[in-house]
């Protein structure tokens, strides 16, 4: 036999399939006839192939990936899956986790697919598919039933990324130590397999072209941890506990855009409602631009908001507009007083003197009273604020009188009221007041500049105040809008 030189070694080496060099590049799981290196933890029933695809559909289960690739062992990696999910379907994919019979949940980190599962009287899901869950959670259904969907994660050391349909929605970073909270407290990023989940009976849901690239165990940090303080772990607990952690009041304002506002967004783990002013004197006055801004804003990972400006702005735009927006807010720091003159309440020189601090006050009251009975708002934001001439004694001017007559309204009219993290208002009282009444509250920062800030007042109001995630506002499905449901124009 001829002796095997070290350039035929290494020609014979290229020459054998990447699986076995260890290069893997793409790799499909999942071979389109059989469950063949899967393995379901429970109710094997539950998983089948249908026509090339893996359905999900049946009594609660897992299935795990328990192939040849890496062993079914990757901590670093790309994974792409192709997803249909039925109406009100509730399922996800897991990673780092590994088989556990008659466990739930399973373990590890679970990538949400729920478009319009909405659970039961027990407990409401508010997280849509693309969260990373009860870690970092999207709480507006991005992609529709019956359509089918990429889901794209890549995990590189203590980084994790998602994608839905190549919009990046997630970017986590593992803080260092990891936080352990609420019922995310096993989501460590480690390694381990993958997984698929069944949730229930009534949930179906499809998947096809399963593909992962391992990548190296000792790939370095590609971004930087965050830095953790109070703040960050009572949003990491609201997220971990299905508060809707959403920033409802933000503006492209002082040059930010919005390209800058989704990175923020995604650090920090708040979703956001981009709000565009609409009214005389502002950027919109009709249908036509305010269908124009909803057109640009198309696909993107946010909430879109209408903010009425002055007591015109019902007046210039239809009921078909307004409901194409996902809510709509305002607020009455612009009214004409009782005299006729038109004002802003947070411009000085246009309120003037104050020489009636009561009587200012109750001018305010009634103000606030004709919005939230009169217009067609999901939302009433900026609650309780004063000029500021008279902001020094919001204590004695905001009576239990005065804050009842709003907080009944607010019921009434089953419109929420905004903790407001610029102005830091309402005040503690007012909010447990509302709160026994059983009023409903958003969490805005409403920035006059780029500087959006972490929702540290409502944060505050959160803990201070004993808000459950059932207290927290979200959007109201077409159809049960105010101005459809109220039928106000």
């Amino acid at each position: 036999m001829l002796p095997i030189s070290r350039r035929d070694l290494l020609a014979s080496f290229l020459l054998l399939p990447a699986v076995f060099r260890g290069d893997y590049g793409w790799v499909p799981l999942f071979d389109g006839r059989s469950l063949d290196s899967w393995k379901a933890s429970e109710h094997g029933g539950s998983f089948r192939v249908v026509d090339g695809q893996i359905a999900a559909d049946g009594p609660r289960s897992h299935l795990f990936y328990t192939g040849s690739v890496r062993n079914a062992d990757f901590k670093n990696f790309e994974l792409k899956a192709d997803v249909l999910a039925r109406p009100g379907a509730n399922s996800g994919i897991y990673f780092h986790t590994k088989f556990q019979p008659n466990d739930w949940p399973a373990k590890g980190f679970e990538v949400q697919i729920n478009n319009t599962q909405k659970g039961d009287a027990n407990y409401v899901e508010r997280r849509k598919t693309g969260s990373l869950y009860g870690v970092r959670n999207i709480y507006k259904a991005l992609v529709k039933d019956d359509d089918w969907f990429q889901l794209h994660v890549l995990v590189r050391a203590k980084q994790v990324k998602v994608w839905l349909n190549d919009t990046l929605i997630v970017d986590y970073v593992e803080p260092d130590p990891p936080l352990r909270v609420g019922d995310a407290a096993g989501r460590i990023l480690d390694r381990g397999t993958f997984a698929l989940q069944c949730h229930d009976p009534k949930s179906k849901v499809f998947f096809r072209n399963i593909l992962v690239k391992p990548l190296a165990d000792d790939l370095p940090m590609a971004a930087e941890r965050p830095a953790v303080d109070d703040v960050y772990r009572e949003l990491a607990r609201m997220n971990a506990e299905n508060y809707p952690v959403v920033d409802y009041h933000v503006h492209l304002k002082g040059g930010l855009t919005l390209e800058e506002a989704l990175a923020e967004s995604r650090r920090l783990g708040i979703m956001y409602g981009i709000a565009i002013n609409c009214g005389l004197g502002f950027p919109i006055t009709n249908d036509a631009a305010a269908e124009e801004f909803l057109r640009t804003m198309k696909g993107q990972p946010v909430f879109i908001a209408m903010q009425g400006e002055g007591r015109e702005w019902v007046k210039l735009f239809s009921k078909e507009t307004i409901a194409k927006f996902d809510y709509a807010f305002t607020d009455a720091m612009t009214f004409t007083d009782d005299n006729g003159k038109r004002m802003r309440l947070w411009i000085k020189e246009e309120v003037g003197e104050i020489t009636d601090k009561q009587k200012f006050t109750d001018m305010c009251v009634d103000r606030i009273l004709g919005v939230l009975n009169h217009e067609p708002i999901d939302i009433y934001v900026n609650p309780t604020f004063l000029p500021e001439a008279i902001a020094g004694d919001y204590d004695q001017l905001w009576t239990p009188e005065r804050m009842q007559k709003v907080i009944e309204a607010a019921k009434r009219n089953d419109v929420a009221i905004e903790i407001n993290s610029h102005y830091r208002i309402p005040s503690a009282k007012f909010i447990k007041a509302a709160k026994r009444a059983g009023v409903k509250f958003s969490f805005g920062t409403n920035n006059g500049d780029r500087e959006l800030g972490r929702l540290e007042y409502c944060v505050q109001m959160v803990k201070e105040c004993g808000l459950e995630w059932q207290d927290i506002f979200v959007p109201k499905p077409d159809g049960e809008k105010p101005v459809q449901k109220r039928g106000r124009s």
